[in-house]
């Protein structure tokens, strides 16, 4: 199918495990994928696979941690094409502990990648989607977000915000026929997942037995499930929670 011809989407955190499966999903079924991640290198390698398939993609690297950056990001993707008409929001971090291990940094790190580049972008994008007279914005919130799981306080914190940020947006902005819905994932087979499983001690394998499905989602499950909250199939769906976790409670 190719449900995004000749639309525009840009994907935050598309250098990694889940954002450069969704970068890929999208451009897939035609989109025109804007790139962008902090790391250049790894932003650079997913438009280079996008276009060895096929594909159309731009690069941009950009700290979205910065309010200017996420303003120049959305004005430079949107001089590409004259119009946006996706905001995939799915770059996150997590930095792990409870409130007293924790560093005023990790704390405030937290939130301007989870939460504050939401916020910049959104306010970027929604006059382009305003004018166009619609448009589609996908968050990626966690599951942990909605059941926190211990000693990960400002990650859960962060992303309860991006939950309750989602549900606000949607309801100001759905008379736009602006969409606004979030994934919330469980466990998922990522690059960030195993470093904090090789920390932990346990392996894949630990973490497939806690799950009723049997095992851990893969990055192109989360990717499809974005694709089509995008798409015109969710047409209806605005201000939804979509957990993927295979059934799993919090591990």
């Amino acid at each position: 199918m190719k449900r995004f011809e000749e639309k525009v989407a840009i994907v935050t955190g598309a250098g990694g495990g889940i954002g450069s499966a969704i970068a890929r999903r999208l451009s897939s079924e035609g989109a025109f994928v804007v790139v962008t991640d902090v790391n250049a290198e790894a932003a650079a390698q997913v438009a280079s696979d996008i276009e060895a398939a096929g594909g159309k993609a731009r690069v941009i690297a950009a700290d979205i941690s910065s309010r200017d950056s996420c303003f120049n990001l959305v004005g430079q993707a949107f001089g590409w094409r004259n119009r946006l008409d996706i905001l995939v929001n799915n770059a996150g971090i997590n930095r792990r502990g409870n409130l007293l291990s924790l560093s005023d940094e990790d704390w405030d790190i937290s939130f301007a990648v989870n939460l504050h580049s939401m916020f910049h972008l959104c306010r970027a994008v929604l006059p382009h989607m305003v004018a166009a007279g619609g448009g589609a914005i996908v968050n990626t919130a966690s599951q942990w977000g909605l059941h926190p799981a211990p000693n990960h306080i400002a990650y859960n914190t962060t992303k309860a915000a991006v939950a309750a940020f989602t549900q606000n947006l949607a309801r100001d902005y759905a008379p736009d026929k602006i969409r606004v819905n979030a994934v919330c994932p469980g466990e998922i087979h990522t690059p960030m997942l195993e470093a904090g499983v090789k920390r932990s001690g346990r392996t894949i394998a630990d973490l497939d037995r806690l799950v009723p499905f049997g095992r851990i989602g893969k990055p192109e499950e989360v990717a499809a499930l974005v694709a089509f909250l995008a798409s015109d199939e969710a047409a209806f769906m605005c201000g939804s929670l979509v957990e993927i976790t295979g059934a799993q409670a919090v591990a």
